[in-house]
């Protein structure tokens, strides 16, 4: 039993745009998730062998439930964390099965019926960001077992898993990282402090004396401490509080990504298992949000066990620690990793089993869904009519007296941060696409133009550039509306509103590609580009403020449902949910798969607020300070063959205007516009770009002293003053060009909600980017459908992906 529940397997995660159980059930609109978009995945492995002292650790988990033991003490300890966690997904999983019915016949009746969903403007980018590497450099790691930092080489390639190698020499020839990291349901901690009171609240008893020596010392004033819950911690320093702050955006975005891990194009699966999560944990009197459900399946499914089991371990186990208050807490924490691996392999055995049964199933109930779609629409609306009769008294005055008077502060308080996250987004577009515009003008020309297109296509995915928009939503609160309606916490809310600005950034991007390559079939000169990329600048912009306004219009009517709908569930439960079973007998037993009195009961409460919630967000809309348009503002195939052209291979800038690096050579490549030299694949990866990195000297070693840093330059996020020095000396080395050129519009006030706006953002200054270091052969761990355990991985053979490095200020660097 031991070596199988320290296996050290590896978990898979599947890396989603769209979050299914974002709005659940409570969705407005409806509908599959958007198409097109890929689930990536990422492995957690670790090579760094825990298992000798876990092992340790593991004779005080079971002691209390050895059978050496009389009868009376192993029934006073309770069941054994196996027993219990059988029970607990046997539990789930039956409401898992009952739900699959249901999402089936919910998908098969949305394809048949469709929706009325606007149609977007922009173009949406089907391989997002394949084999490329977010970001690289070197951070410092502490080592549990020896309990000494080491400089580690790190990236993040596509699928947000954070990889750690030995050193840089050590991914240059491809020899197995030390360890890759699957961020979801982690804490990004910039203090020691603030990780020393997470600890001690995990096992009460156990805070520090004064004097004495802390679980962890940090040699550097700029700690890194990704903390989670039940799993094991990692614990990272830099030098400078300029690097802090951009590991700090790096880890942010992998932890962003990591927890929407449900694949978006799950339709059946998905829904029925954020559904059965609900369902589940409203059996157990738990109403609102739930932090913890994040990641894939079976990492959602594992934190579900944990919530129930990690306390009564904590009660078992916790009085049995022995040593020192800091020893104990390691303890704690290393038997809490060891008991979450357990629970993790049993939940992906239980799991699996039950899909494959669903699998065999499904042609089945397929076949009697489209033979009976009819009866069963029918039989489904006579029973919400009949719960719409009994509840619908009782669910208006609650909706009334606890819900209609704080919807306009809830919203009022979602929609400033939100809206303006999302101005930001537009003008970073606008800057970047500003900026490329007069360095074509100033600098590179045509010539120039793959180098500059390669790096504007990473824009929604650079971490420092798109921080500022992120950083919107952090003064979100619900100051006193949180504890009326049990929302845990807003950062559900905050990261969701990200991923819709990356998604939008990078909508944006994409059609500002689409349209400018169309462009150069035109064979423009370098005054016809300039113009050219001047008028689909704006005609981007105009698209993209039609977008942002109905996703964050969809994003609000979500968000209340999310906030309304379990308070509402929970107030009615003591008078409603008792007298439901009463209605099962209106289910034909046939349809009794397809149709739950309990999720006809939730959409009758649904339908009960969403007219305060319409109005509300309608009455939002007039409002200037929003920039949202009307709900009579409709755009319809303003441009009916753009999305035609999304329809072609992805552009491969590089291959198209040229080489847009030096070779290894030193020579540079930059044949014609129009007339691209034939490039074997092996060039192809070469010329693959990162999106940022920071490489720093793999030799330099941790200050003797606490709080001593090494020197740095300035950090090269300060753009403002970048920007104004760089305009100066374009000021004094560029002449201005020969006829006028409109390179954005003048600064003016945000445009009306009821017109199409124009382009608002107040021109750029140009922005220099040096040329580009050279390529080197490179390549990141290939992803693998396997997740968790901390085991060494094997060297297979893997697809190399060769990159060069630039950092956030567009200077590229040299491996």
């Amino acid at each position: 039993m031991v070596t199988v529940w320290f296996s050290f397997t590896a978990l898979d995660l599947s890396f989603s745009e769209s979050h299914p159980r974002w709005g659940g059930m409570y969705n407005v609109v409806g509908g599959p998730p958007p198409r097109g978009r890929r689930a990536a995945t990422v492995q957690t492995q670790d090579r760094e062998d825990l298992c000798t002292p876990i092992q340790d650790l593991w004779g005080k988990v079971c002691l209390p439930f050895q059978l050496g033991r009389s009868e009376t003490e192993r029934r006073s300890c309770g069941p054994a964390p196996s027993e219990k966690t059988e029970k607990i997904l046997k539990e789930f999983l039956h409401f898992y099965e009952d739900q699959y019915g249901v999402a089936l016949f919910n998908s098969m009746r949305h394809e048949i019926e469709g929706t009325g969903l606007p149609q977007a403007q922009l173009l949406w980018r089907k391989l997002p960001l394949d084999e490329r590497i977010i970001f690289s450099g070197n951070l410092f790691q502490y080592q549990e077992d020896n309990k000494k930092w080491r400089n580690r080489f790190s990236l993040v390639p596509h699928n947000y898993g954070l990889v750690l190698y030995e050193n840089k020499v050590a991914y240059e020839r491809q020899v197995p990282p030390r360890a890759i990291i699957n961020s979801a349901g982690y804490k990004i901690l910039t203090s020691v402090d603030q990780y020393l009171e997470l600890v001690g609240n995990s096992l009460p008893g156990t805070t520090s004396k004064s004097g004495n020596a802390p679980i962890l010392k940090c040699p550097t004033q700029f700690p890194l401490i990704l903390w989670h819950p039940y799993a094991r911690h990692y614990y990272f320093c830099m030098m400078t509080e300029a690097e802090q702050d951009k590991w700090q955006a790096v880890l942010q975005d992998c932890v962003r990504h990591c927890n929407n891990g449900i694949p978006e194009d799950s339709k059946v699966e998905g829904p029925a298992f954020t559904d059965a999560i609900r369902m589940y944990r409203q059996s157990k009197e738990l109403y609102g949000t739930w932090e913890m459900l994040c990641g894939n399946e079976v990492q959602i499914l594992s934190n579900l066990v944990m919530e129930e089991l990690g306390p009564e371990l904590k009660a078992e186990l916790g009085p049995r620690l022995k040593g020192k208050p800091q020893e104990r807490q390691r303890q704690w924490i290393q038997i809490s990793d060891a008991v979450y691996r357990m629970v993790y392999e049993q939940a992906k055995d239980r799991l699996e089993k039950v899909l494959s049964k669903l699998q065999l199933a499904r042609p089945a109930m397929e076949a009697a869904i489209r033979t009976d779609m009819d009866q069963i629409i029918t039989s489904k609306e006579h029973l919400a009519a009949k719960i719409r009769a009994f509840i619908l008294p009782k669910a208006e005055v609650c909706v009334r007296n606890h819900v209609q008077p704080y919807i306009p502060s809830i919203l009022e308080a979602l929609m400033a941060p939100t809206s303006q996250g999302f101005t930001e987004v537009r003008d970073v577009f606008f800057k970047e696409v500003t900026d490329m515009n007069l360095n074509v003008i100033n600098e590179g020309g045509i010539d120039k133009l793959g180098e500059y297109m390669e790096k504007l296509s990473q824009l929604a995915f650079h971490p420092l550039k798109m921080q500022s928009c992120y950083e919107k939503m952090e003064p979100l609160r619900l100051d006193g509306l949180q504890q009326r309606f049990d929302v845990s916490s807003t950062s559900v809310f905050k990261q969701r509103a990200q991923i819709h600005m990356r998604e939008q950034m990078d909508n944006a991007v994409y059609t500002f590609e689409t349209l400018l390559h169309q462009e150069l079939g035109k064979g423009p000169t370098k005054e016809e580009l300039c113009k050219s990329i001047q008028r689909i600048l704006e005609r981007v912009l105009k698209k993209y403020d039609y977008d942002s306004s109905s996703v964050r219009k969809k994003f609000f009517r979500e968000a209340l449902l999310q906030i309304a709908i379990p308070f509402l569930l929970k107030k009615l439960a003591p008078t409603c949910k008792s007298e439901l079973p009463r209605f099962q007998e209106l289910i034909f037993e046939d349809f009794a798969r397809f149709l739950l009195v309990e999720n006809t009961y939730e959409e009758v409460v649904l339908q009960t607020v969403m007219k305060d919630v319409l109005q509300a967000v309608k009455e939002a809309a007039v409002q200037r300070k929003h920039n949202l348009y009307r709900d009579s503002v409709v755009m319809h195939n303003s441009d009916p063959n753009l999305h035609l052209l999304a329809e072609g291979a992805p552009i491969d800038w590089a291959e198209r205007c040229g080489d847009a690096g030096e070779d290894s050579g030193g020579s540079s490549g930059s044949p014609s516009l129009g007339a691209p030299e034939a490039v074997t694949p092996s060039e192809k990866r070469r010329r693959a770009k990162q999106v940022m990195s920071v490489v720093q000297d793999e030799e330099a070693g941790l200050p003797f002293q606490d709080g001593s840093e090494s020197p740095s330059l300035a950090s090269p996020d300060s753009v403002t003053e970048l920007r104004g020095l760089l305009a100066q000396d374009l000021r004094a080395e560029s002449p201005p060009p020969a006829s006028p050129l409109l390179n954005g519009a003048p600064a003016q006030e945000s445009p009306e909600p009821g017109a199409t706006p124009e382009a608002a953002s107040p021109p750029a200054s140009p922005l220099r980017h040096p040329p580009p270091g050279k390529a080197v052969d490179l390549e990141p761990p290939k992803p693998s459908d396997q997740e968790t355990g901390e085991q060494v991985s094997s060297a297979g053979s893997r697809p190399p992906i060769h990159t060069t490095t630039e950092d956030s200020a567009g200077v590229q660097t040299e491996f």
